[in-house]
């Protein structure tokens, strides 16, 4: 059976798309709190703007048209999000079959995508704007590979399109199409597609894609920036000069480990002894994409040196990473040896990846007292919204966090949700509101839902003054009963004070 699934691209996609299905079903039977990525985007879907803050606004575009025809609900996040995640293994799929000879091998390495951490599971658990990096890289990776391999107006567009999403879905997609330019730049055969005229419309095409947000980026540089620095810098962790190069260089290859050994270990023990002699075949194509890792990895390296970067995580090698899978069966199938003894080991790898992927994001909520680690998604929203409204409903919700703001998004589909400051100054909903305003917010930590002072400050610029402050304390869901989450609110009414 699982021969005849790989067989071409049409049957490995069909038995993805069953598999996505399942991802949905699973989510939508899980409670209905919403993880961060989630929330945010429950809370984002009520505004279109060019911009949210730290990350690009490509999926917020996406998930805002979704939103605006259907409403709110956890159908609609679950949705589009494992649609675009179909989309990026279909498009890996396609890449692959543009540079493997065998059809069949395509569809393995499309199925194979499962395989690396950051695509199989983690994307699946609460990533959002990653998401749509992976899809985009794929993307890209096609309509590169099908330049290289039979130059069109098409393939050219396709490069255009990718570049365009991918750099409004996360800034470090620019390494992608730098490092692909500068591989093919030694190669005689594929010179010549750098100054073909169908590369005009092509930039062009990413231009007008990208060019909303990049009118918008300038005089809001600092928010869109500032938290990625802080995160890169990690400059509570290190000091200052060489000490700070080497904890950058080492989570750097740290961060490589961690995203390619895994695929690696599975490809190498179902081949065996053909994975070591393959090492060694090379081709035009393998020595470009070998490159554009290379060159991906050394702008990495580049940013420990200047600008300081000393915490790399793995999922921002995404679009650098990400043609490993392509670039380790192309070097088996280059290396000219029969394929059909690994294959048979490597295919069953497929489907056990599925069942443990599932397995992992329905027991990390169910068994959740056994693990001693609890996840957002239990805590108890559904519970909290009983108790808030048995006696009254809000016209207006006032949160403190995109956590608290997107998940009560989600509770009352119909109710504006705000957070003060965002996205213009003050909440000016609160002034024309008719009837009762709940203020909503969590503390610092899950037992302790002491308002924070920025928060505070935040109402009294807004007009809002609080009279009384109040504690609702529920147990996680799936918990043993002994843990507990919190948070505070309080019941105001409408128009400024």
């Amino acid at each position: 059976m699982l021969e005849r699934i790989t067989r071409s691209i049409t049957s490995a996609s069909i038995f993805l798309a069953a598999y996505f299905l399942l991802n949905i079903a699973l989510r939508i039977a899980l409670p209905h709190t919403l993880d961060l990525d989630e929330a945010e985007q429950s809370f984002y879907s009520q505004y279109l703007l060019a911009g949210y803050g730290p990350q690009p606004p490509f999926y917020n575009w996406i998930q805002y048209a979704i939103v605006s025809v259907t409403g709110i609900s956890m159908w609609v996040l679950s949705v589009p999000k494992n649609i675009i995640l179909f989309g990026c293994y279909l498009f890996y799929g396609l890449a692959a079959r543009e540079v493997l000879k065998s059809r069949s091998l395509a569809a393995v390495v499309m199925l194979s995508l499962i395989t690396l951490p950051q695509v199989g599971l983690m994307a699946q658990r609460e990533l959002t704007h990653t998401v749509a990096l992976l899809f985009a890289t794929s993307l890209f990776l096609f309509g590169f590979f099908r330049t290289l391999r039979q130059p069109t107006l098409g393939s050219y567009l396709l490069i255009g399109i990718a570049t365009g999403i991918g750099l409004i879905s996360k800034y470090n997609f620019a390494i992608l199409p730098f490092a692909a330019l500068i591989a093919v730049l030694p190669e005689r055969e594929w010179r010549t597609r750098l100054i073909d005229w169908r590369l005009l419309p092509a930039a062009v095409l990413a231009i007008l894609i990208v060019l909303p947000h990049a009118l918008w980026l300038p005089d809001n540089l600092a928010s869109a920036s500032a938290p990625t620095l802080e995160r890169m810098t990690a400059e509570h962790l290190a000091p200052a000069g060489l000490p700070r190069i080497g904890q950058g260089l080492l989570s750097l290859v740290i961060a490589v480990l961690g995203f390619v050994a895994l695929p690696i270990v599975l490809v190498a023990a179902a081949f065996r002894r053909d994975f070591f002699r393959a090492l060694s075949s090379s081709s035009p194509m393998i020595r470009v994409i070998e490159r554009m890792m290379v060159i991906s990895l050394l702008a990495f390296v580049g940013m420990v040196l200047f600008a300081g970067a000393s915490d790399i995580h793995e999922r921002w090698l995404d679009p650098c990473l990400l043609v490993l899978l392509i670039y380790l069966f192309l070097k088996l199938e280059t290396a000219d040896i029969d394929l059909s003894a690994g294959l048979a080991r490597f295919r069953p790898v497929v489907p056990v990846f599925m069942v443990v992927i599932l397995s992992i994001l329905l027991f990390r909520i169910v068994g959740i007292q056994y693990i001693g680690t609890y996840t957002r998604t239990n805590v108890p929203f559904s519970g909290y919204v009983a108790e808030l409204t048995a006696t009254r409903k809000p016209v207006l919700i006032v949160a403190g966090t995109k956590f608290i703001a997107g998940n009560m998004r989600l509770k009352f589909p119909d109710v504006p949700v705000v957070i003060p400051f965002f996205p213009g100054p003050g909440v000016p909903e609160y002034a024309d509101a008719k009837g009762p305003v709940l203020v909503i917010w969590r503390g610092e930590t899950a037992d302790d839902p002491t308002i924070s002072p920025g928060f505070a400050n935040d109402l009294v610029k807004s007009g809002i003054h609080l009279q009384e402050l109040k504690t609702l304390t529920l147990p996680y869901l799936f918990g043993d009963g002994k843990r507990s989450f919190s948070i505070g609110y309080s019941w105001v009414e409408g128009g400024a004070k």
